[in-house]
């Protein structure tokens, strides 16, 4: 990207900061400082919402989530509220706010977490939608999200700014979901086969039960040098010799190597031992 490109870019994103920031400021003179609300009690979720229609049109429902978009036309507007399961659109209007609720509405910036609560109905296009007869800001985005047509495309924020990553991609969000229904189901299906879950130590004195280069630290408390277990093997296999029978980990081991796409120096990694039977009886 030119320098120049780049300059003007940053003194864009400087002002925005700042206007967010005066927002911010304006909201707490007015003693409606989002960041003091602790508690919101939320009764459904936009997924819930669309795949129980029927039972629920015209009913009141309370949402929470992040205002991803925002169309305002005169007395009335559309917002896009995504929560954890998805996004469904909100009708707002100053009949049923209030001047002053519609005003402070209009000031919100996409990017903020807002709660509704409002009642089910379907729009002229047939949308879903949650029609608004109370809007509350929960918490103030002082960034603003990527761009959206463009959305988030460098590689680079994405691994480091996961958060951002998860906003902006639901395939993103969907792989972090589908990853911890895998890992409960395999636990699952371990506990049903009498098999135990332990946790074993993460600093080791000797890194063994595979061939990598560990991470090395210094105990303080005990002026020794450890390692980062690189296995889950050894740990295991003492309480096999303890007497527990069937025992599995699932966890976080650490190799010093290299680092590309498939491969992270940190890592969750699966062991599991049985006494009494051999690699048959394992599979």
């Amino acid at each position: 990207m030119p320098a120049k490109q780049k300059g003007n870019q940053e003194q864009d994103l400087n002002q925005l900061l700042k206007v967010r920031r005066e927002k911010l400021k304006n909201l707490q003179d007015e003693g409606r400082d989002p960041f003091l609300i602790t508690k919101f009690d939320v009764t459904h979720h936009s997924m819930e919402i669309k795949e129980n229609y029927e039972e629920l049109e015209e009913k009141e429902v309370t949402i929470a989530g992040r205002m991803m978009s925002k169309r305002v036309m005169g007395k009335a507007s559309f917002c896009g509220v995504q929560d954890k399961e998805g996004r469904i659109q909100c009708y707002v209007s100053r009949n049923d706010l209030g001047d002053d609720e519609y005003k402070a509405f209009k000031k919100l910036d996409v990017g903020d977490i807002i709660g509704v609560t409002g009642f089910v109905f379907k729009t002229k296009t047939g949308e879903i939608s949650v029609h608004a007869q109370k809007l509350v800001l929960l918490s103030k985005s002082m960034q603003p999200l990527p761009e959206k047509f463009h959305g988030l495309q460098d590689t680079d924020i994405r691994y480091r700014q996961r958060y951002t990553d998860l906003i902006m991609n639901e395939d993103v969000k969907q792989t972090f979901i589908k990853r911890s229904q895998i890992i409960q189901e395999i636990r699952n299906f371990l506990d049903d086969r009498g098999f135990m879950e332990v946790e074993t130590p993460m600093l080791v004195s000797n890194a063994g039960g595979a061939a990598a280069r560990p991470f090395e630290t210094h105990y303080n408390a005990l002026d020794e040098d450890v390692k980062l277990r690189i296995s889950l093997e050894l740990y295991l296999k003492r309480l096999i010799v303890g007497g527990l029978e069937r025992v599995y980990e699932i966890g976080r081991v650490f190799r010093n190597e290299g680092v590309d796409t498939r491969h992270n120096p940190e890592f969750t990694l699966m062991e599991l031992y049985q006494a009494y039977t051999d690699y048959y009886g394992m599979m």
